[in-house]
């Protein structure tokens, strides 16, 4: 086991000699230096787990080196030193972070008694951090929750892929666990010690999109003032989500298209072609067959992603899944908040099951997340959920747009007649607030004004409801 280091800092050396004579005998590896310049440089060099330090020093004074040591390292066990006890300046040095005050006269087994205490807050403090991040790690490292069959089946369709080096394209609307899927397969691929990146191509303008997949060259536009590697670099030996890839300009896809047929990638700005390995995993919550035949997306990368095509479904169709979502959200929140385990219900989890949740799994965690927050009882009641949701339930009634989602609603029509009445409902209950509309249909709001274009709709003006619209 490595020796623990103290480091002494004393412009007195026979101070110095004394200490280190005495902690090096209690088993510390001991460090002197003369002043405080010369601590900062030995702390540059070297980690130590506690600092003895003089008050009264030449140049720069202990009180200030201990500001120094605060900054750099606010969790290092700071002890001060003096020949001359005063209350003032033992106050000032606990205020500034001292972890302990004596003078230097002090008894040999009191400053043994003293490094003991500082170095076990030490290992504790450090303990506690670990803990602290591995039980962060632990709680949002994100789990696919179900034991629903059609959950299920997605599973065995994943698991048997990832054996595979395929392209897979995740299909599904947003908010139902793509990505979550994406890491699934790669954690079960001979790929999993390599690294996992993800990209959402919708969240960024074209030509920052490029930069960041392909990379750059310097001089290659203004501001590249170096070369930088791209995401699809920084994924070689792993795997690569193109998240919401219907979202890229027809540019972008030409360049996927030559990743995928040739495995190489050209920088932006480069003129030599780089070599790529990486597995390619698209995921999108558009119709990409619709897209091909609007002109929108490029037929031949469509069909080179669309190798082994796998459809999560949405939360309303894997409905007994949705009391282990509330539970491990609930297990989730309550501790990340500090906070006693939480409870749910009966009434409220039969409004959170019969909800069609258009947010999906996200909203649905959503929900519980505000819940822990802001329900001071130990328990989630009708009234600790939001309107939209307790609303949303009375409304699931035949005839209601909700009930569009219900297996038992007799309804009649094709189902773009079905999506159109629904596309309507909504905008229309939004006030054609289509950033807010496209929340609530749990699509992109590029998706929703290429599907206003396509059905011809616009806000009612004199009884009209949408161009084209027969009544």
């Amino acid at each position: 086991m490595a020796r623990q280091r103290i480091l002494i800092v004393d412009d007195e050396e026979g101070q110095r000699r004394f200490l280190s004579i005495m902690l090096s005998k209690e088993g510390y590896e001991v460090t002197g230096v003369s002043n405080g310049v010369a601590a900062l440089e030995e702390l540059d060099r070297t980690a130590y787990d506690v600092i003895l330090s003089d008050i009264k020093m030449p140049g720069m004074s202990g009180i200030e080196l201990l500001k120094s040591i605060r900054s750099r390292d606010p969790e290092v066990p700071v002890i001060m030193m003096t020949a001359y006890a005063s209350l003032d300046t033992a106050i000032e040095a606990v205020n500034q972070g001292a972890h302990h005050y004596f003078v230097k006269t002090t008894k040999n087994d009191e400053i043994k008694l003293v490094i003991r205490r500082a170095l076990e807050l030490r290992r504790l403090r450090g303990e506690n951090r670990y803990l602290r991040h591995e039980l962060r790690q632990t709680l949002t490292s994100r789990s696919i929750i179900g034991q629903s069959p059609k959950l299920q089946e997605v599973f065995q369709t994943v698991h048997k892929v990832a054996k595979s080096d395929s392209t897979v394209l995740l299909c599904g609307e947003s908010g139902t666990g793509k990505e979550l899927f994406a890491r699934e397969i790669h954690s079960a691929s001979r790929r999993a010690d390599g690294p996992f990146v993800s990209i959402n191509c919708g969240a960024l303008p074209e030509t920052l999109l490029e930069s960041e997949l392909f990379g750059h060259v310097k001089g290659s536009f203004t501001g590249a003032i170096r070369d930088k590697e791209g995401l699809f670099i920084v994924a070689r030996g792993g795997s690569f989500l193109l998240d919401e890839v219907g979202e890229t300009s027809l540019a972008i896809q030409v360049k996927l298209l030559r990743i995928l047929q040739e495995r190489e990638i050209i920088p932006v700005g480069g003129q030599k072609p780089l070599k790529v390995d990486v597995r390619v995993i698209a995921a999108t919550n558009a119709d990409l067959e619709e897209e091909v035949e609007a002109g929108s997306f490029r037929a031949d990368l469509f069909y080179r992603l669309n190798v082994i095509p796998i459809t999560v479904p949405p939360l309303r169709e894997r409905r007994e899944d949705i009391p282990l979502l509330v539970d491990h959200f609930l297990e989730t929140y309550c501790a990340l908040s500090e906070r006693p385990m939480m409870k749910v219900d009966d009434t409220a989890l039969r409004v959170l099951c019969e909800y069609h949740w258009p947010g999906n799994v996200r909203e649905l965690e959503n929900v519980i997340e505000r819940g822990v927050i802001l329900e001071d009882r130990g328990i989630l009641t009708l009234e600790s959920l939001p309107e939209r949701v307790r609303e949303g339930r009375r409304s699931a009634r035949p005839g209601s747009s909700d009930s569009l989602f219900s297996p038992m609603a007799d309804r009649s029509g094709t189902l773009e007649d079905i999506e159109r009445e629904y596309l309507v409902k909504v905008l229309e209950d939004t006030g054609w607030q289509k950033k807010k509309a496209s929340t609530i249909l749990g699509i992109n709001s590029s998706t929703l004004y290429r599907k206003i274009q396509r059905y011809g709709l616009e806000p009612v003006k004199s009884g009209r409801r949408g161009k084209g619209d027969g009544r």
